[in-house]
């Protein structure tokens, strides 16, 4: 093995990102080699060395099973995702064998043609009878698996204990006392932010949206309409564009900000709260705030409610281009394998999709409890449409709170544009 050749580098390529074709559909490979080299493109985390460590123990072992094979993995960013997947379904020359992927993108990418159905190997793999019904629904598309759930993922209030005790404050029970108590820290602590939110960060912002009793889209059965501009949508959208400004998490500095840039500002002691996920643990664990922290679900509106989480977590996927496609499934459940799992839960804290083996997680970790209860009070889905990854990709919610944030419109405006965007590209799929 060659653990250099694992690590590509992701600059080299990205010059192909920003001006990937539109795919046309990928075609499969009529080769099923059972030597030589498998590309394998993962995500890359804010701290990616525990899960490197377990990825090359997974490798290792593959490859000793496999002689005359090694496998090169390249550490992706996730928000160049789109580009860099929807460009290697149009070039199967140069595209990866195996692929992580968020489980919002599923239905794009099966219609796109570009994931390998592997439902015939899903079913014959034992251990896929303990994977919970919701990871295995994020694989699935009309009766038909793509892939194998590796880790799924919610969202939780991450806070200093420290800060908190040094300023009297209790822990807030609304999201009203969410933002009241952000602006107080500001105000005491004009270095930190309160809460460090993201005009990009769509799945921090979703809970509020959710917990005012709004919704992303309305239907079912493939067939949506936005509902991103009903009156309560846009009650969760004033409650968390309210976050924005120098009373808290100024607009010039936030308003640009993802998800991994807010939990790298808690991390780092620049914020005192943080809508982190459980995958986020490994990278608090490892920032100055080590020991002055703890994490409680995300409140909704009424005292002692839940935030509605939306039901994250990543997929690994076979591409229908592979020319190595029994390998590449093989690769595919030791990556997602129980065992594996349990150690990216040990390196990383990412929530394991097999029941038993979860069961067992929060067994031996105290910090799994909010997440775990999070899962069992409401979690939300994207609509399961492939126009999804259009609207992702395209930006339509980030756009609409920046708009907010910047002050360019107003939110009634922007949910407005926001909504005609997501209806055309539900329409464009039928």
């Amino acid at each position: 093995m060659k653990l250099s050749a694992r690590l590509v580098a992701v600059a080299a390529v990205l010059v192909t990102a920003a001006c990937a074709p539109q795919t046309s559909g990928t075609s499969s490979s009529d080769k099923d080699e059972k030597t030589g080299t498998l590309r394998v493109w993962l995500f890359q985390e804010v701290n990616n060395k525990p899960k490197e460590q377990v990825v090359d123990s997974v490798l290792a072992g593959f490859e000793k099973a496999h002689d005359g094979t090694e496998v090169t993995v390249e550490y992706i960013p996730v928000e160049t995702r789109a580009q860099r997947i929807k460009a290697a379904f149009n070039d199967p020359k140069s595209a990866p064998d195996l692929i992580e992927y968020g489980n919002t993108d599923t239905a794009g990418y099966v219609q796109d043609g570009g994931l390998a159905d592997i439902t015939e190997e899903f079913e014959a793999w034992d251990e896929a009878e303990d994977t919970d019904p919701t990871a295995r629904q994020s694989v699935t598309v009309d009766g038909k698996v793509y892939g194998a759930p590796y880790f799924v993922g919610v969202r939780a209030l991450y806070y200093r204990t420290d800060v908190f005790e040094e300023l009297g404050l209790d822990v807030p029970k609304t999201q009203a006392e969410l933002i009241s108590t952000a602006q107080r820290i500001r105000a005491a602590k004009p270095e930190m932010y309160g809460i460090a939110v993201g005009g990009a960060y769509t799945y921090g912002a979703m809970p509020f949206i959710w917990a005012h009793g709004g919704e992303l889209a309305t239907g079912k059965g493939g067939s949506y309409a936005s509902a991103i501009d009903s009156a309560d949508a846009r009650k969760g959208i004033e409650a968390y564009t309210s976050l924005f400004g120098d009373d808290n998490c100024p607009a010039a500095k936030c308003a640009g900000m993802g998800g991994n840039d807010t939990v790298t500002a808690f991390a780092s002691g620049k914020a005192a709260m943080a809508i982190g996920g459980d995958f986020s643990h490994a990278a608090v664990e490892a920032g100055k705030v080590k020991g002055k922290y703890a994490v409680v679900p995300l409140p909704g509106v009424e005292s002692g409610s839940i935030a509605p989480a939306f039901a994250g977590g990543n997929n690994l996927g076979v591409l229908k281009s592979t020319s190595h496609r029994t390998l590449a499934v093989d690769l595919m459940k030791r990556l997602a394998s129980k065992e594996a799992q349990g150690k990216l839960f040990d390196g990383m804290g990412f929530l394991p999709t097999f029941s038993d083996v979860r069961r067992q997680a929060a067994a031996k970790e105290p910090f799994v409890k909010p997440f775990v209860e999070t899962l069992a009070a409401d979690t939300k889905f994207v609509p399961a449409s492939p126009a999804w990854a259009q609207i992702d990709s395209s930006l339509v919610l980030p756009t609409m709170f920046q708009e907010i944030v910047s002050g360019k419109k107003d939110v009634a405006t922007a949910s407005k544009d926001a909504a005609e965007k997501m209806n055309e590209a539900f329409g464009s799929v039928g």
